[in-house]
């Protein structure tokens, strides 16, 4: 919303892709502290001017927790007013069948790890009535080509309908489901989408449309192709 006090926002996987994306479409009024699994050295030169940076690896869903915390906390600050779970993996799964350890990384990295970086930074989010947004994907209703990356962007939404509930009066839940962008989310996956891939929106108006869905607070909200042509990327409230 024109005119909103600047807020104090993290991003997890704000190094890459739409959370890189969205970190840039925010960072001229906000302040940031993004993470993703890269070392600091890696990651200097393409972080918003400004923006801070915590080391926390996914694969490790209750050590990524504690180091979100701990990130906030030695960025000094004591709350949050928006925390954006947007990290997370797709592996494509080999001759159509997700081995064991797929499943498990997926599911650790997109689901478990969203859990528990939700519940270690309830506490900040609950001081400021912040608002926690889950970003799933819209094959969370099924995909026959990644089905445990779908099954993962399920299990996110039923945890923004459960969080939503259990936090209610304290802060708020909400979780946005884009489609495909073009990141190199298809490529680190093994799977190439061949002519589909001219299709898929830039990540830059997936991204506005974002920071317009987090605006807005509501949920669930579907980012894709419909939203785009009715202005998303172009209207609505600003963050």
């Amino acid at each position: 919303m024109i005119g909103a006090k600047p807020r104090r926002i993290l991003i997890t996987g704000g190094n890459s892709g739409l959370g890189l994306a969205l970190a840039k479409k925010l960072s001229s009024r906000h302040a940031l502290l993004l993470s993703g699994r890269k070392s600091q050295a890696d990651v200097a030169g393409t972080l918003p001017t400004g923006a801070g940076y915590v080391v926390a690896d996914q694969s490790e869903p209750a050590l990524s927790a504690e180091a979100l915390a701990r990130g906030v906390s030695d960025f000094g600050w004591d709350s949050l007013d928006n925390a954006v779970l947007n990290a997370g993996i797709a592996i494509a799964p080999r001759e159509g069948i997700d081995s064991t350890a797929a499943i498990r990384q997926t599911l650790d990295v997109n689901l478990l790890a969203a859990i528990l970086q939700a519940q270690a930074l309830f506490p900040l989010l609950k001081k400021s009535r912040g608002t926690l947004t889950l970003i799933g994907s819209v094959v969370h209703s099924g995909s026959a080509t990644i089905p445990a990356y779908a099954a993962s962007k399920a299990g996110l939404h039923g945890l923004a309908r459960s969080l939503r509930s259990e936090w209610k009066g304290q802060a708020s839940v909400q979780v946005l489901h884009p489609g495909s962008a073009k990141t190199g989310i298809h490529d680190k996956a093994g799977y190439d989408p061949g002519r589909m891939r001219s299709l898929f929106l830039e990540a830059d108006d997936v991204a506005a449309m974002m920071a317009s869905a987090i605006a807005g607070r509501r949920s669930p909200v579907t980012l894709s192709w419909v939203r785009y042509l009715n202005g998303g990327a172009f209207t609505g409230r600003r963050l």
